[in-house]
């Protein structure tokens, strides 16, 4: 986007003009690689790669293995981070190798998303909102992840930056494949998400005529969401009866005030549903009231500069990615707003940039720093880095032992006797029968995928283990079968199946 010149700012220096009239972005790429390698080691270090799978990994990566059976796929759920992950887990039940895989994709994926910005602001602006962004330890812990909300983030970063720089400089082809791209990225995870984010850029294109844009972003929607939509006339009875259905699953969506949910979730709760309990201590929540003072200098830093959309668009699409997550929607989980934190990223390090380079009154020729203001910001942000990484090992810590009762669990199913094939019900049934090898069944609520009348035949021919959670009331089908205490666990184990008369 041209500023009050009619030029892009690249690296804080003006460049020589191409025939049409901006400059070609700067060569200099490599803060931002040395940016995504930090990530990807950061990753590898911090979110234990041999960290077993959480419950919707399991979901995702079953789609995929030979060595497991597949779980339950929901209506919300897309096949975007099956296929991510099927190039190791289609051949490997490795999850070390899985996560060094998705650690690599993630810092990779994050290297090409601020590129997609260059020539719209300096790079050192581009680097401090990735590390921004990549600083959060709800980014850190879901990056080597099988979940969709980063990549909705990184597609996010790649459709915005993108449409921006074609609509400054209509020469840059590349540009308009980014939006294709970008969006096709975001709507392969999670296409609802996809269509918030890019409202801002359909209303602008359409605003501005821009119909090459507008076809580029409709036409990365399709791409990405085409396997979503078949899938819904396959399996739902049309697209309309799985977005029903896939509202049932979230809770009914409508009128709920989920921001205090989002708050209590940054304390290092995966998934805040219900959303009972006690805020985090204040010192936690603090950045993202932050966030928003942040933003509003990125804003006026962007008025004085004259290059306004630059800033103004991430924002409004930050805002309608999270829009559904904060108002919509009945519980909570801070990596919802994974696209919406990456996009305010880049005004909240433009402000940071005003605050520690600006002098106090008019900027003289050349400017200089302020001291204090700089101590300030730099006192500040390793206050709040040296938060998110309590945050962060707190987080991986509970996790990791969450994951390890799983296992444990499935090894003394095994001793019991359950072994694939088999069938495992009720409480934790869909990480429990991952890890123990055996398929999963519920009879009710948003994993229902089976009948007590298939559980019960099921159980003349395979072992079924009916599991209940701490002060659960087990199944009346089960109540008749031998009770174990297994791990956190009560397993209650149908009998033996019974064997024909040749066996």
């Amino acid at each position: 986007m041209a500023d009050g010149s009619g030029r892009l700012l690249t690296g804080g220096r003006r460049r020589a003009h191409t025939s049409a009239g901006v400059p070609r972005p700067a060569a200099g790429t490599a803060p931002l690689v040395a940016l995504a390698a930090v990530f990807i080691l950061a990753q590898l270090v911090l979110v234990r790669p041999n960290m077993g799978l959480g419950w919707d990994e399991v979901v995702y990566v079953s789609q995929v293995t030979s060595h497991r059976p597949a779980a339950f796929f929901s209506a919300p759920r897309s096949r975007g981070v099956s296929l991510l992950v099927a190039p190791v887990a289609s051949w490997s039940s490795s999850t070390v190798l899985l996560r060094v895989h998705l650690a690599l994709l993630s810092g990779l994926a994050l290297y090409l998303a601020l590129r997609a910005w260059r020539g719209l602001f300096p790079t050192r602006v581009l680097v401090t909102a990735g590390a921004f962004y990549t600083s959060l330890w709800v980014t850190l812990f879901y990056g080597p992840q099988a979940m969709p909300n980063h990549w909705v983030a990184i597609g996010a970063l790649i459709t915005v930056g993108s449409f921006l720089r074609y609509r400054a400089d209509r020469s840059a082809r590349g540009a308009l494949w980014g939006v294709v791209a970008g969006a096709a990225l975001m709507a392969w995870m999670r296409p609802t998400d996809a269509v918030w984010v890019t409202v801002p850029l359909f209303v602008l294109a359409l605003a501005g005529r821009h119909w090459r844009l507008l076809l580029a972003s409709a036409a990365g929607l399709a791409v990405g969401a085409v396997d979503w939509v078949v899938e819904a006339y396959a399996g739902y009875s049309g697209l309309g009866e799985r977005l029903a259905e896939a509202s049932r699953v979230q809770g009914g969506l409508g009128w709920h005030m989920a921001v205090d949910d989002q708050l209590r979730s940054l304390g290092g709760r995966g998934l805040c549903r219900p959303c009972t309990g006690p805020m985090p201590h204040p010192v936690i929540t603090l950045w993202w009231f932050a966030l928003p003072l942040l933003v509003a200098v990125g804003v006026v830093v962007a008025v004085r500069a004259r290059r306004v959309l630059r800033t103004v668009m991430p924002l409004a699409c930050a805002t309608t990615a999270a829009l559904p997550y904060l108002f919509m929607i009945g519980y909570a989980a801070p990596r919802f707003l994974q696209p919406a934190y990456a996009l305010l990223a880049v005004p909240v390090a433009d402000g940071l940039w005003h605050l520690a380079r600006e002098p106090a009154g008019k900027r003289r020729p050349g400017g200089s720093r302020r001291p204090v203001a700089t101590a300030l910001v730099a006192l500040a942000l390793t206050g709040h880095l040296a938060v998110q990484l309590a945050v962060l090992v707190h987080t991986v810590d509970r996790s990791t032992e969450i994951r390890r009762d799983w296992a444990r669990a499935a090894g003394e199913l095994h001793r019991l006797g359950v072994r694939p094939p088999c069938l495992i019900t009720g409480h934790e049934a869909v990480p429990v029968g991952y890890y123990t090898g055996c398929s999963s069944g519920e009879t009710s609520g948003n994993n229902e995928n089976i009948t007590v009348a298939e559980i019960l035949r099921t159980a003349d021919r395979v072992p079924v283990a009916a599991l209940t959670g701490p002060g659960g009331v087990p199944p009346d089908y089960a109540r008749p079968w031998p009770v174990h205490r297994i791990s956190h666990l009560e397993a209650r184990i149908a009998p033996a199946p019974r064997q024909d008369a040749s066996g």
